[in-house]
């Protein structure tokens, strides 16, 4: 009889012990609402979350370095589009001075007015930047790391539009063969303007279709990795309910046990 209550003590008592150490770990789980604290809960889980985890940063990451890259190319259009007003500007001035009817006065005001429209062009292509970084100040590529991983990149072509790289520095109208001869120049100007913006569009549009694709990888990413990682609260109830219920019932064996002991040894004494 002995034997037999101390064998059944110390079951009680491990099985006990035993529960509050696995109620302990129900109790943070719901807490935190990660099934999956550390290594010792499933470590090819955790191994598999952080390699998750690591993407879905990444993809947030990539997500804002092609929201900047669309900043870029609406500055660098809203710049186009200014230089392209200019130039239509210089245009009509070039027209009404190819015509005879104007004097050298007339050659000398529209002269003056087209050094300012010229400035303005420089002045666009030497101060419009984004990060200090100048956006049509010189031809260079521009590259967005689109995706979590090497070598997902978007190469976008910046160009330098200042009157040099547009073929009408130093132009006059200062005669009626000037103002024919910058006519000409000009239509080459906005036509290297325009295949400028229509790559501008396309760019914008490839930067847009893979930010959806991030955004939506990311949101599937980020399901897989909660469904690997986060507590299953209605099954974590259930091992609360069904442990506290077994520690309910070790407490009670042993304290009857113990009390059965206790009486036996009043017996004896």
């Amino acid at each position: 009889m002995q034997i037999q209550n101390h064998s059944m003590i110390a079951f009680s008592i491990h099985r006990y012990q035993s529960n509050i150490t696995s109620l302990s770990k129900t109790l943070d789980k719901l807490a935190s609402g990660l099934g999956i604290q550390q290594s010792s809960d499933n470590a090819a889980g955790l191994s598999i979350s952080e390699t998750l985890r690591a993407q879905i940063r990444g993809l947030s990451q990539s997500q804002r370095n092609m929201q900047d890259g669309l900043s870029v190319l609406k500055s660098a259009e809203e710049g186009l589009m200014n230089v392209s007003h200019l130039l239509q500007r210089i245009r009509e001035l070039a027209v009404q001075n190819a015509s005879d009817t104007l004097n050298a006065d007339d050659h000398n005001a529209s002269q003056q007015e087209l050094e300012q429209l010229l400035q303005a062009i420089d002045d666009t292509a030497s101060k419009l930047e984004f990060n200090t970084q100048k956006i049509l100040g010189e031809n260079r590529p521009l590259i967005l790391q689109v995706g979590a991983n090497p070598g997902q990149i978007i190469s976008v072509d910046m160009v330098k539009m200042d009157t040099e790289s547009l073929g009408i520095n130093g132009a006059n109208l200062l005669t009626r063969a000037d103002a024919e001869q910058l006519i000409t120049k000009v239509d080459k100007a906005l036509k290297n303007l325009t295949f400028h913006l229509t790559n501008i569009g396309s760019d914008y549009e490839a930067i847009e279709h893979h930010l959806n694709n991030a955004m939506l990888k990311e949101v599937n990413l980020t399901t897989s990795e909660s469904l690997l990682r986060d507590t299953n609260v209605a099954r974590e109830m259930m091992n609360y309910i069904s442990g506290s219920i077994r520690q309910q019932g070790d407490y009670l064996l042993i304290s009857h046990v113990n009390r059965n002991t206790e009486e036996i040894l009043k017996l004896l004494y």
